[in-house]
């Protein structure tokens, strides 16, 4: 069987073809799916899907009349999926529940650490070899406060490393992490964290309750040397309410992996166009703020795992059986 892949990267293409080697042949695009590109997959039984793609019911009506009956993405989050159509149509649907914990939880550091030493900055001057210090005095971390919101998988692991820089942590999810207390976590109230920590990391999923969970009232409370990043999903945050924090001065940095409005923008060369997202372009001229390309999850290791699994997940597929990947059908239990 031919099985089609959206937004497959350059990075990701030998890895996707060497896994279902002697399996099944699969054709890589590097075009994202979307309403326009849905028309290519007619006759595709099977497609992959990647983090960004338009799965909405449009989407799945134009695959499903196409004769597409699977659609396996190459992802955790399904915010993008209109699951509801899905199961009308009968399509099943699957996905990756999980993947390196610490390519993400990684990252946010990076993010955390760069905006803290000021490294862009810093590594701009001396490509112009501008060696002065001027402008680039950080803080320690050790004995400082860290707020992490969300503690599933990638927040401990976040929590750890911030656990080893000596730091003193505070948590909110809905159900506490007992590995989390175990390295000295305490669970407060989302105010008392905003208020209280000098990094805040985001990494729960974005759901209705989750949407703008960093907004206009979240950052009023947040300390005017803060740091906040964002690796997890782009509608977490209120970027217009950011924005406005930024202008009047506030924050040590921000650092984000994420944006609420990437959908068109993000994996994408726009460097010879201009952009009309004027929130974006704004945020990206604030000289504390670093802005990376949803790419905190983009390590050998994870890709490779996400690419297992979705190898597992076309042959569940075909074997008729259900895993914890499986979004649609609906378990009928």
């Amino acid at each position: 069987m031919e099985i089609l892949a959206f937004g497959v990267t350059a990075d990701e293409k030998p890895l996707i073809e060497k896994a279902f080697a002697g399996q099944h042949e699969v054709r890589c695009l590097d075009v994202f799916l979307s309403e326009d590109t849905a028309p290519i997959a007619t006759g595709y039984e099977i497609v992959s899907s990647s983090v960004n793609a338009d799965l909405s019911g449009r989407v799945l009506r134009t695959l499903a009349a196409g004769g597409t009956k699977m659609i396996a993405q190459r992802s955790t989050g399904f915010n993008n999926i209109d699951l509801d159509v899905a199961r009308q149509l009968g399509l099943t649907v699957g996905r990756v529940s999980y993947y390196s914990p610490y390519s993400v939880a990684e990252f946010a550091w990076t993010l955390a650490m760069a905006v803290n030493r000021r490294i862009v900055r810093a590594s701009n001057r001396t490509r112009d070899f501008d060696f002065r210090l001027n402008g680039l005095m950080g803080r320690d971390l050790r004995g400082r406060t860290v707020g992490v919101l969300g503690t599933g998988k990638i927040g401990e692991a976040f929590t750890r490393i911030a656990h080893g820089f000596g730091m003193n942590l505070l948590g909110w999810d809905v159900a506490q992490n007992p590995a989390c207390v175990e390295l000295g976590m305490k669970y407060v109230d989302k105010d008392t964290l905003f208020a209280s920590s000098d990094v805040i990391s985001l990494h729960v999923p974005l759901l209705e309750s989750t949407h703008h969970i960093i907004g206009a009232q979240a950052l009023k409370l947040m300390k005017d040397d803060a740091i906040l990043v964002n690796s997890s999903r782009g509608g977490l945050v209120d970027t217009d309410a950011l924005v406005t924090e930024l202008r009047s001065g506030r924050f040590t940095g921000v650092g984000l992996d994420v944006y609420e409005a990437e959908a068109g923008l993000f994996f994408l060369d726009k460097s010879l166009v201009a952009v009309e997202d004027d929130t974006l372009a704004r945020l990206i001229t604030f000289p504390n703020v670093v802005v990376t390309s949803h790419q905190a999850y983009y390590t050998l290791d994870a890709v490779g795992q996400i690419i297992d699994t979705t190898v597992a997940n076309v042959a569940d597929y075909l074997a008729g059986r259900r895993s914890e990947n499986t979004l649609s059908p609906a378990d009928p239990s």
